[in-house]
């Protein structure tokens, strides 16, 4: 491997140079920052982390905390993360913290105590206050979920907006019976889709059945159970809305089984091969690429200007798509 030395011996200049370059230093003239640029190029080198770890007191290395790294719509907001992060240079540790809120706080400052430069975390339980004391050596922005007493940046989805948007959807199909199948309300966008639920059951003069909303599955299996529990009810629903893409991929293949194929469905969440379900699933779009390229986007912002303080939390939209689970006729009267 080529040194920074050689490097410099090649451009003519000092080491010390070379490193100002490379830190993008803006007093280096473009006359030799063009040089060092081809002569870093022309002997393949590639920056030796470790010394700038020792260096610095920090890893060129951000962290990733999320729920469940096998979940498709983490994994993708993860690789989105991943993508950006290598362009810079800078290398991902990723850990999965769960649904126990219990083991969040150890498993984000094991990551934490690898020095890094960055976080960007999902918080499960309800007080991140923990991570005051590390706010001010590693730059921090939360995903999908806002942190609970903490000041941070977060980039979130409307999911509140989003759950209103296809209750209402169903509504307008004459649906009166709309059930919600989800996991805890503990977990904050269970909980904010939720509001948006009754709300829009409210604001359609529906009066809320609680045989209808059905809490806790977090498992494919879990989901399955729950949806057979409201189609055996005395008055079922005549629609579903499926806060998760984990619920939906257990209650689509349960209500198959059970020959209820025609039930309107919406699901908060794409998942993989769901167009190639009979009938397809209509969706709440979620986008993990977006939502892991803007949470990507605002941490190195922070990292690159550390002495902008204002925090803020960014909401993206989330339009509804019809695909044809859902409302192809009028709902039954039951």
């Amino acid at each position: 491997m080529s040194t920074m030395r050689q490097v410099a011996e090649r451009a003519g200049v000092s080491a010390k140079t070379v490193s100002r370059v490379m830190n993008n230093d803006k007093y280096v003239s473009s006359e030799v920052r063009t040089r060092v640029e081809e002569a870093i190029a022309e002997l393949n080198y590639v920056p030796n982390l470790l010394a700038r770890t020792f260096r610095s007191g920090r890893d060129a290395a951000i962290g990733v905390a999320i729920p469940d790294i096998s979940d498709p719509f983490f994994a993708t907001l993860t690789r989105e993360i991943e993508q950006i992060a290598r362009s810079r240079g800078v290398a991902v540790f990723i850990t999965s913290l769960g649904q126990n809120g219990a083991e969040e706080q150890a498993r984000v400052e094991a990551l934490l105590g690898r020095q890094l430069t960055g976080l960007i975390s999902t918080p499960i339980s309800a007080d991140q206050s923990y991570l005051r004391p590390w706010q001010d050596r590693t730059t921090m922005v939360f995903i999908d979920r806002a942190p609970e007493k903490i000041t941070a940046d977060s980039v979130v989805e409307d999911d509140q907006g989003g759950a209103y948007q296809a209750t209402e959807h169903l509504i307008g199909h004459g649906h009166r019976r709309i059930a919600f199948i989800g996991d805890s309300v503990a977990t904050p966008t269970t909980a904010r889709r939720l509001v948006g639920y009754r709300a829009a059951l409210r604001d359609g003069g529906i009066t809320e059945d609680p045989q209808l909303i059905l809490l806790g599955p977090t498992t494919e299996a879990e989901a399955a159970k729950a949806v057979i529990e409201l189609i055996s009810l005395d008055r079922p629903p005549t629609a579903l809305f499926s806060s998760n893409a984990r619920c939906t991929i257990g209650i689509i293949p349960a209500l198959q089984a059970a020959g209820h194929r025609d039930i309107p469905l919406i699901s908060f969440g794409d998942f993989p091969l769901a167009e190639a379900i009979q009938p397809p699933p209509s969706v709440i779009d979620q986008d993990p690429v977006s939502l892991g390229r803007v949470a990507a986007s605002r941490l190195f912002e922070r990292i690159d200007h550390p002495n902008r303080r204002l925090k803020r939390k960014i909401v993206l939209p989330v339009p509804l798509i019809i695909r044809g689970s859902c409302c192809a006729g009028k709902a039954p009267v039951r």
